[in-house]
């Protein structure tokens, strides 16, 4: 550990805005449960292993598509709601700047600040235009307009760990092995391996992010092949 203060340092802290990093963990579980999921269900109903393999390859280019889509629509419609909001606060300050500079002096009284310094520092902020709207809407809305995700990041983030995640489970079939549990164990080495290693960005200890994302896949993989296999028995009656 170093003995440079955290301050001093350029960079001390993970990139929290959004990028990239959220929308690869997320397609990533997705693909490893959705895929895991879908092979015990198919496996349960006593599909055969070519049945088995349709299916996942099915679902992963479905499931991948839909993510990045989904991703890509999600973020620019915050992006652009963002800017909506901007836009409306850059005219308030155009048009009422006296009123604009008391709400933010009231909101810095209310964290603690004097009156006198918190009106003392927004007058000094109101006089950059550009510096004012970014402090506003920082403490009004509480996101930087300047720094906000891109949508094609998290699209083909998303689409491609999706992938990744979805392909897991189909290992073992696509090397040629015919059994439903092996497969099954190779996705549960996948979630088990996934939750340690988002571990690395949140401080979480490996093992216990690991197991959680095992026992949560265990349990989707557990529904869907309980129900497989009951309609299975009833397809056979």
């Amino acid at each position: 550990m170093s003995d440079t203060p955290a301050a001093l340092r350029e960079a001390h802290h993970a990139d929290v805005s959004g990028g990239w990093l959220r929308p690869a963990v997320f397609g990533a579980m997705d693909g490893l449960v959705t895929n895991i999921a879908l092979i015990a269900g198919v496996g349960g109903g006593g599909v055969s292993p070519r049945s088995i393999v349709l299916t996942g390859v099915a679902g992963l280019v479905a499931g991948a598509i839909s993510m990045g889509l989904g991703e890509y629509t999600s973020v620019r419609s915050a992006n652009e709601q963002v800017a909506a909001e901007v836009a409306k606060e850059r005219r308030e300050l155009e048009r009422h700047p006296d009123a604009e500079a008391r709400e933010l002096a009231d909101a810095w009284v209310a964290r603690g600040l004097s009156r006198d310094l918190a009106t003392q520092v927004a007058e000094a902020v109101r006089t950059n235009p550009e510096e004012a709207l970014r402090v506003h809407v920082r403490e009004e809305l509480g996101v930087d307009p300047d720094d906000q995700p891109s949508p094609w990041a998290a699209a083909i983030s998303s689409f491609l760990f999706f992938s990744v995640g979805a392909v897991v489970p189909l290992l073992t079939y696509l090397l040629g092995a015919t059994s439903l549990w092996l497969a099954l164990a190779v996705g549960g080495v996948g979630l088990f391996t996934a939750g340690a290693i988002v571990a690395r960005f949140t401080n979480r200890a490996w093992w216990s992010s690991g197991l959680r994302q095992l026992l949560l896949g265990a349990a989707a993989a557990a529904a869907t092949y309980l129900i497989g296999a009951l309609i299975g028995i009833q397809g056979g009656l």
